[in-house]
């Protein structure tokens, strides 16, 4: 039985090399029916025998499209619903396979830059106040460029699980750095509550995915780079909230258009200095790749972005910050309603804790009532 297995695969992995280049000769034939008859010895080196006995030879338990034969890698949506913030995205790691972190950010913030642009011309907006234009040129560098591009170097040294506890300390540097409400949040139990409790229910969240042994060597750069990049959004938020939302209407999104639009105008120039374009050959760019590209700019970007924007020009920055908490919370929602996913008690605890930590930072805290004359 032992060594019919061993001829099936040995077939498999023979006809899979010499068929497809089209090498499998008489002699090959002759050897394989000399073989089965049992004229020749199938013999194997102690190496490959350890590792069939072990069970790790072919692991079975690894999904299809993470095999090497599989030319195409499938599009999960559902792993990146809410792609927008710095999590890690399943289909900006899809892209990444086969268009640099540079190409990438330029590509899909010009597309949807243009795209939105266009559409509030047409609209009838104003797009081409210099006020506007300055002041969203601050917020994208600030806000899109510097963070996306420090996110995208952290993840080479970075699990998902820690960047994705890491990525929602975005909700404590907004509460933290939002001097004009200090007076306001940090006098607010609730709200310093509620980001605490927040936090710590995305730890649960991912707490069973962190392992040590799968840390990279020079982890610390990546955490270093990520919180860089958090405290950069965070300060980019509330730019875009104190100086260039007021220079256009609660309903305009051409700001959100330009920000995009200077954010991929320093993607192309670190593309040019990376020579990322000249080594890309775009003909060999995967389907996979550009679908999630395309996810990238109008769901990541004209949709999430654009509603994000919005969202800092009619609530504060603190609540507004709490997408950072409620991102994981959906995607986990997500994946086991639509993508039969199983669910721990700590992940449940995580998820209800979350919910916790939003409802006590979006909680107004009520005025004292001077008391009554007697």
């Amino acid at each position: 039985m032992h060594k019919q297995l061993l001829i099936v695969m040995l077939i498999c992995l023979r006809g899979a090399d010499y068929i497809s280049a089209q090498q499998w000769t008489k002699k090959d034939s002759v050897w394989l029916q000399n073989v089965l008859s049992g004229k020749e010895k199938l013999e194997l080196n102690p190496e490959t025998m350890k590792a069939i006995q072990s069970g790790s030879f072919i692991n079975l338990d690894e999904p299809a499209s993470d095999m090497k034969m599989s030319p195409v890698t499938p599009l999960p949506i559902l792993k990146d619903f809410t792609e927008y913030i710095q999590t890690d995205s399943t289909h900006r790691k899809i892209a990444l396979k086969d268009l640099p972190p540079f190409l990438l950010g330029a590509l899909r913030f010009t597309a949807a830059a243009l795209i939105l642009l266009s559409i509030c011309h047409l609209r009838g907006e104003k797009i081409f106040r210099r006020s506007l234009i300055k002041r969203s040129a601050v917020s994208g560098i600030v806000l899109l460029f510097i963070d996306m591009a420090v996110v995208m170097l952290a993840q080479r040294y970075l699990t998902s699980s820690l960047v994705a506890i890491i990525a929602s300390s975005t909700a404590l540097w907004i509460l933290l750095l939002d001097a004009p409400m200090w007076k306001t949040n940090l006098r607010n139990p609730l709200t310093i509550a509620g980001g605490i409790i927040g936090f710590g229910g995305v730890i649960l969240l991912y707490l069973e995915q962190l392992n040590a042994a799968n840390l990279h060597p020079h982890s610390e750069r990546g955490i270093l780079l990520l919180i860089f990049g958090c405290i950069s959004w965070a300060l980019g938020t509330l730019y875009a909230k104190y100086r260039s939302s007021r220079e256009e209407e609660v309903n305009a999104f051409a700001g959100s258009g330009w920000q995009m639009l200077f954010a991929s105008g320093m993607f192309w120039i670190c593309n040019a200095v990376n020579g990322d374009m000249q080594r890309t050959d775009l003909l060999n760019v995967s389907s996979a790749s550009w679908l999630s590209l395309a996810y990238l700019i109008f769901f990541g970007s004209l949709l999430a972005y654009s509603a994000y924007v919005w969202l800092l020009k009619v609530r504060p920055a603190a609540e507004v910050g709490t997408h950072a908490y409620v991102n994981p919370f959906i995607a986990v929602l997500l994946g086991v309603t639509m993508g039969n996913e199983q669910v721990t008690f700590i992940q449940l605890g995580g998820l209800f804790i979350i919910l916790l930590g939003v409802m006590l930072i979006s909680r107004k805290q009520k005025k004292k009532q001077p008391p009554e004359p007697i």
